[in-house]
């Protein structure tokens, strides 16, 4: 490109020079304003390409929370990866076909003769009944034990044997306690045998009762008000409050075997523990707060009795699970709650408790994922965490020794080769987004979720116990769970009744 300098050793008129150096630099001058007006513009495209992505960002995290939300508050509940579609009038149809064939039965009973032919009933394979249930048996002898062809005696040669379940509603009835009385005319003594122990002193409650209550209650999710309904239906007259008072002393009667409990639970070395919110009424003033029920479980991998322990805080503080556990020592399996962070330690003290992640939560955040926009990389981390449980099928039956060499053998070479993929993922997933949040919670926990895999005792998730918390879950809008569950003496007026 020539310069001023040579334009001014060209033979030109100097009118002529002028003007085209002029002109250049005009040229020159608007390159300036257009190279900088560019940059501004591409200064500016950049920055709206960054509120793009962050909206997009934000755009991906609520549809997969809608998503999300929506698939807890109206979908299946269950996480498996391809459910089958199960018609919601199911069981009323089988009730509508089950009239219908009976209906048709009584109108071929009802022909003259034998001339339509009864089609023959599909039935299922039927289950025997328990042998453990008593059983009453009903004899059917023939009108006459002659012949009613020749007159000549019958002979028996065997039994046909039905059986039909039978159950007998829950019947109240009452105990007697009859305390004769003797005196000695010598001494002027009286003796009587002495007052059977009772659950509630001076109580008219027996054990019975307490039981029917209790189980009615927190097993089968029925409130005070239906019991107390259940017993006028058989001329009983079972105030409400007097229910609800039944049911705080019986908790105060249980704290010991809560207690016991509690000590046989934390003689095993793995624990696994959840919690879940309950609702708490406030006395006097008719409004209810977030009370948390937290659960510890014994380990189903190892020899023992199974043990589900739960402790009524009321609040959501790591406090509460410290001074649970005291100077317990293990292994314990929890999600991701900052609440229990303060148990482990980053020292590797044999001593310590140590944490173990819960696969079932890292499979969720893909398995929501994949729910909300059908992401294959969520497919993806669904498949590979789909060899690890088929692993943990396969080993559901061994020994802790076999199943070590089994996850030896296959565990932990699926684990690796998880890691790598999710490693590789990740560096090409942009931050911020679901899919990103989905990896960074398993690469976060990685260390604490293959550890399991080292050993043959430890388990793969915490479902034994969200299984345990989980009829609490469905039952808490019914009747309101409270202090009884661990037996702890405190005020039951604080406490929702009914």
């Amino acid at each position: 490109m020539k310069t001023l300098a040579d334009i001014d050793r060209l033979d030109f008129e100097p009118a002529a020079k002028s003007q085209v150096v002029d002109m250049i630099r005009v040229l020159l001058d608007q390159t300036v304003q257009d190279r900088e007006l560019l940059q501004l513009k591409d200064a500016q495209i950049q920055a709206k390409d960054a509120v793009i992505r962050a909206k997009d960002f934000k755009i991906e995290a609520l549809t997969h929370e809608l998503a999300h939300l929506r698939r807890i508050r109206f979908g299946v509940k269950s996480e498996t990866l391809s459910p089958l579609q199960r018609d919601v009038f199911e069981e009323t149809l089988d009730a509508d076909l089950a009239a219908i064939d009976s209906e048709i039965e009584q109108l071929q009973d009802d022909q003259p003769g034998d001339t339509v032919a009864k089609p023959k009933r599909p039935r299922a394979g039927r289950q025997p009944l328990p042998v453990h249930l008593p059983r009453i048996e009903h004899r059917h002898e023939p009108e006459s034990c002659t012949c009613g062809q020749c007159g000549k005696d019958l002979v028996k040669i065997g039994e046909d044997v039905t059986e039909q379940l039978d159950v007998e509603p829950a019947k109240f009835f009452v105990h007697r306690h009859i305390r004769p009385q003797y005196a000695c005319r010598a001494c002027e003594t009286v003796t009587a045998a002495p007052i059977p122990p009772a659950v509630i002193d001076g109580g008219m409650a027996a054990v019975g009762l307490l039981v029917w209550l209790i189980i009615n209650k927190y097993q089968d999710h029925l409130p005070l008000y239906r019991l107390e309904q259940i017993a006028a239906r058989e001329g009983v007259n079972l105030a409400r409050s007097t229910l609800a008072e039944w049911v705080g002393r019986v908790g105060v009667a249980l704290k010991p075997l809560a207690e016991r409990l509690k000590w046989h639970l934390l003689q095993g070395n793995t624990l696994l523990a959840d919690e879940t919110p309950v609702s708490q009424l406030e006395p006097g003033t008719g409004k209810t707060r977030k009370a948390y029920l937290w659960a510890y479980r014994s380990n189903d991998l190892q020899p023992g009795p199974r043990i589900i322990v739960f402790d009524y805080q009321t609040g959501r503080s790591g406090s509460h699970a410290r001074e649970f556990l005291g100077d317990w020592r293990g292994h314990l399996m929890v999600d991701d709650y900052a609440g229990y962070k303060a148990l482990f330690t980053d020292t590797g003290d044999a001593g310590a408790c140590i944490e173990l992640g819960c696969f079932a939560h890292a499979r969720r955040k893909f398995f929501d994922l994949h729910q909300a926009n059908h992401s294959p990389i969520a497919l993806e981390a669904l498949n590979r965490i789909a060899e690890l449980y088929a692993v943990e099928a396969e080993a559901k039956t061994l020994t802790i020794a076999e199943r070590q060499a089994l996850r030896a053998e296959k565990s932990l070479p699926a684990l690796a080769s998880l890691h790598a993929w999710l490693m590789a993922t990740r560096a090409k997933t942009a931050p911020g987004g679901a899919t990103a949040k989905a990896l960074d919670y398993s690469l976060k926990r990685w260390p604490a979720l293959c550890r399991y895999a080292e050993t043959g005792h430890l388990p793969i998730d915490n479902n034994p116990t969200e299984n345990c918390i989980r009829p609490i879950a469905i039952g808490k809008k019914k009747t309101g769970y409270s202090w009884v569950l661990n037996g702890l003496a405190t005020v039951p007026q604080r406490f929702k009744p009914y």
